[in-house]
């Protein structure tokens, strides 16, 4: 879906997130100026974030360079330990369905 309209500048950004931490209420900056107050509060937690040293949306606030490549790699072992586990217990789903065969036992077939 195209955008009705440019994006807000960066400056414009700024100057609405000061205002919101220098107390006035996100719904009246809302109803003041043009961007709806849910934008409003993105710009602030994307202000929060680059402001804690984390830039990238999503990434983890508050942690060393060092910590957070620690995370990623911890991160990375674990989906690949995940998908490991996760095709054994498939092969092991395949044997057993075998090994349940029923299996003759004897003494009780009849004599015919």
């Amino acid at each position: 879906m195209p955008r009705t309209r440019p994006a807000y500048p960066p400056e414009f950004r700024a100057q609405i997130v000061a205002l919101a931490r220098a107390g006035r209420g996100v719904e009246e900056l809302a109803r003041e100026f043009e961007p709806c107050a849910h934008t409003i509060r993105g710009w602030i937690r994307s202000a929060d974030r680059v402001r804690a040293g984390a830039s990238a949306p999503g990434a983890a606030v508050g942690l060393s360079d060092e910590e957070r490549e620690e995370l990623r790699r911890l991160r990375r072992e674990n989906r690949q330990l995940r998908q490991e586990r996760d095709i054994l217990a498939k092969g092991r789903q395949g044997s057993r369905h075998r090994s349940e065969r029923p299996l003759a036992t004897p003494g009780l077939h009849r004599a015919t």
